[in-house]
């Protein structure tokens, strides 16, 4: 979000972006920067903080807003009524930040009920308000007659307390035939001026050159300075001084005493006499370096003129220059490096601060502050405790560095009305320093008197999500007095939770039931409280009330949460064991043993248990039992990812079992008809199903039976068959097939199953019985009335006639149908068709 305003007097725009995030006492911090251009005018708008909170603008004053700066400098202004956060005072970025870029003033918004921090910050932007200036006026060189062309000689640079564009840009010089002036970048990134030779000296035509160098800086419009270079031109001096080393390094610490030798640099020069005394000085010295060391220009020894704050330069860079009384110097380099000391004791800031409270309260706010030390390292960081660790109160540690002081228990005014709090903060340098705040807090008084409850507050501990109506606890108060003077009724103050319920106990003594209205959510309101009155029945009445405390348990602070909500991944089911699945990964806000996350299988089943294993350190699953897709097609396993401080986080992992074609189809007989009658065709022999416990091609099936025999297979319902006869059967031709049934399936390789059944086809009457001859003779003995065809009781002639067997083999009984042979026809016709002969007779 970008806003602008015109700043009131001098018409500057006030410019600014910001990401401000409301932050409760616990939670992640996000900040919302400001930007304001310096030397506003003060009151000059910077922003609506309730249209960035996202609250009622009436809401800022309803909750106390406040705004706080460390160490309670007002930078900023708060207007409660419309909101609008202005800056207080004119701000000179110089003054606030030196050349420190960017300028940041941090800040916090503070809503004090219920308790609400904001971290923001303030970047104070530069503006071209201070022109270059050069520390000297005059600058003096020595530059020998003999310097060849092209020499350069190093100027001392100008300061510019702006920064960025608006520092120095570039050096220019005066017009001369003899030097220009080149600009450099040191290694601090500040520009220096070098002056070079273009053109050869001479002493007895000019003995000294006075030329003016301008600095100009970047800014719209630009700023310069000036100062004066004045050249002697001197007789030859052929040798430079050379530093035993070009560069130093020092380590001094802070609280080194003004006067401490830092360290002694040491040049030598060849030439003799006058050109060879050295004179040592600090070259292009910064106005801070300047105050803060001395060199002697003699012995080159470093020494402090100043006490050094590690907390505002840790590192000085010096240039140092030893000159010959000639023209010619040489320079080296000094690195100091400024160590830390515990010099600082931990500051308090009070930002709130609620100096009476009731004595049923129960962590009830009663100071919000914060904490600084402005050391670092060890001596910077900071332990916060209260110094009698038995009073009834705690510290709750919200924002970085903010801390709250609560109540830690109810209160009894009548047993002690007045507490007097020291707050002790000490560092961890050596020695340690400490800091310490103190704080009195009245006890106020409630009407405790009549009925009573046996503890001034209860805390109960519900979990979030229940079913209404759950009875969750009963408090009952104590009455001395009896009768109707003895507790009549209970009244709970007005809330959307509960309800109570009256009950008599058994000494006819009501008591309430607290009874849940609706489920608690501990997202939606982590806390609250109720009163709960005993009211007896005297005239006027007396009561007796108790605070009660509701905590919606949810440990859920910053738990883990993973990179995936859900994965899903595919394995065959013949993959070897200790094959790698997956590797799921969470992550976990907190710190310490509570970011160390350990992986496990959340409630999982047995199967799941035998199966797989997950690496509780890496998150890797792996399988440890054969996977079988027609056992199990897909596992869905709950991950669960539990932080040191017992917080967990869930992803749900789907393995998808790829089928395998390693099961042969099946056969499953219902029925059989077996043997079948040899004259019906299209008869039902066997019916039966097929399956395939694999999936896809490899489970779908070709069923067959061979083609060179009667009989074919016909489908109902899927995968179902009957085995029929394709045409009608003569058991006389062949009177028993056996028959293969064969059913593959489609995978890769494919497998088959056969099936075996033999049929018997079963005999009808459908052949008549046939003689092998056409004819047969026989011979007697006949009995009496077959022979006695002509009535004489012989057999004068020979007979012919159609007989029947009546049986199926040859021993079977025959009779006689019809005479066949024509000379005898008449006593053919005398036989009795119907006689029977058994056995006793031969034919041919």
């Amino acid at each position: 979000m970008e806003t602008g305003g015109k700043l009131l007097c001098r018409q500057r725009q006030v410019f600014f972006s910001f990401f401000l995030l409301g932050l409760s006492l616990v939670g992640a911090v996000e900040l919302r920067r400001y930007s304001v251009v310096e030397e506003g005018e003060g009151n000059s708008f910077v922003t609506n903080l309730a249209k960035d909170l996202g609250l009622e603008q009436k809401e800022l004053s309803r909750r106390g807003a406040k705004v706080i700066s460390k160490g309670n400098k007002m930078h900023l202004q708060l207007n409660q009524e419309t909101g609008d956060l202005l800056v207080n005072e004119k701000l000179d970025r110089e003054e606030l930040c030196g050349h420190t870029e960017p300028c940041v003033l941090r800040f916090q918004v503070l809503l004090e009920s219920p308790l609400e921090f904001f971290q923001a910050e303030l970047q104070v932007i530069d503006i071209n308000d201070h022109s270059p200036e050069f520390l000297d006026r005059e600058a003096l060189l020595k530059i020998s007659e003999s310097s060849a062309p092209g020499t350069t000689f190093p100027l001392k640079k100008a300061q510019d307390m702006d920064v960025g564009p608006n520092n120095i840009e570039n050096y220019v010089i005066s017009p001369n035939i003899y030097f220009r002036v080149l600009t450099r970048k040191g290694s601090d990134g500040k520009k220096y001026p070098e002056l070079v030779q273009d053109k050869a000296l001479d002493r007895e035509e000019e003995a000294e050159l006075r030329l003016t160098l301008i600095a100009q800086d970047g800014g719209s419009p630009p700023r310069s300075g000036t100062t004066q270079v004045h050249i002697e031109v001197a007789d030859t001096n052929d040798n430079a001084p050379e530093f035993e080393q070009p560069l130093y390094r020092v380590q001094i610490p802070e609280d080194s005493p003004i006067g401490f030798l830092v360290v002694a640099v040491s040049a030598t020069d060849v030439d003799l006499g006058v050109n060879g005394e050295i004179s040592y000085s600090l070259f292009q010295a910064s106005e801070d370096i300047s105050k803060t060391f001395e060199i002697n220009h003699l012995t080159g020894e470093i020494r402090l003129m100043d006490q050094l704050d590690f907390e505002r330069i840790e590192f000085y860079e010096i240039n140092v220059e030893a000159k010959d009384s000639g023209s010619f110097g040489g320079k080296c380099i000094v690195l100091i490096q400024v160590l830390d000391v515990n010099d600082h004791a931990p500051e308090v800031t009070m930002s709130t601060l609620t100096k009476s409270i009731p004595e049923n309260s129960h962590e009830t706010v009663v100071a919000v502050f914060s904490v600084s030390d402005l050391d670092s390292g060890e001596n910077g960081k900071i332990n916060c405790f209260i110094q009698d660790e038995h009073l009834p109160f705690l510290l709750k540690s919200s924002v970085e560095n903010f801390y709250t002081l609560l109540t830690d228990g109810p209160l009894d005014r009548e047993r002690k009305s007045e507490y007097k709090i020291t707050i002790t903060v000490t560092d961890l340098g050596t020695p340690r320093l400490k800091t310490q705040h103190n704080i009195t807090v009245q006890v106020s008084d409630v009407n405790d008197n009549a009925p009573t409850f046996t503890q001034t507050s209860y805390t109960l501990w519900v979990p979030e999500n229940n079913s209404p109506a759950l009875h969750i606890g009963t408090i009952s108060a104590k009455d001395l007095d009896v009768g109707t003077n003895t507790i009549k009724t209970y009244i709970i103050s007005p809330n959307s939770h509960f309800h109570t319920k009256m009950r008599v106990n058994p000494d006819n003594q009501k008591y309430p039931e607290l009874v849940l209205d609706k489920a608690l959510d501990y997202e939606e309101q982590p806390e609250f409280s109720f009163i709960l009155t005993a009211l007896d029945g005297g005239s006027p009445p007396r009561s007796g009330t108790v605070l009660v405390h509701v905590v919606v348990v949810d440990t859920n602070d910053n738990s883990p949460e993973f990179e995936q909500p859900f994965y899903e991944v595919k394995i065959p089911e013949n993959s070897i064991l200790g094959s790698l699945l997956v590797t799921v990964s969470a992550w976990d806000l907190d710190s310490g043993i509570n970011e160390e996350i350990t992986y496990t299988f959340s409630h999982a089943s047995e199967d799941i248990q035998k199966t797989f294993e997950i690496n509780q350190k890496s998150g890797e699953v792996r399988s440890t039992a054969p996977l079988d897709f027609e056992t199990i097609e897909s596992y869905s396993i709950i991950i669960q990812a539990t932080d040191g401080g017992g917080l967990f986080g869930k992803s749900t992992l789907k393995i998808q079992v790829m089928d395998v074609n390693d099961n042969a189809p099946e056969i499953a007989v219902s029925s059989i008809t077996n043997p079948i009658p040899e004259n019906s065709p299209e008869t039902v022999v066997m019916v039966f199903s097929i399956r395939d416990r694999d999936s896809g091609d490899n489970g779908r099936m070709i069923c067959s039976v061979p083609g060179d025999l009667p009989f074919v297979l016909k489908t109902s319902v899927k995968n179902y068959y009957t085995l029929e006869t394709e045409k009608t059967l003569d058991r006389e031709s062949r009177a028993e097939y056996n028959v293969t049934i064969t059913v593959t399936d489609l995978g890769t390789p494919r497998l088959k199953t056969q099936h075996n059944i033999t049929v018997q086809v079963s005999d009808v009457n459908d052949n008549a019985p046939t003689f092998t001859q056409t004819s047969y003779t026989l011979w007697g003995p006949f009995p009496g009335p077959l022979g006695d065809v002509s009535g004489t009781g012989t057999l004068s002639h020979s007979y012919r006639y159609e007989v029947c067997l009546t049986g199926g083999t040859a021993t079977s009984d025959f009779k006689f149908l019809k005479s066949v042979t024509s000379n005898h026809e008449e006593a053919g016709n005398d036989l009795e068709e119907n006689s029977i002969f058994v056995n006793g007779l031969g034919y041919n």
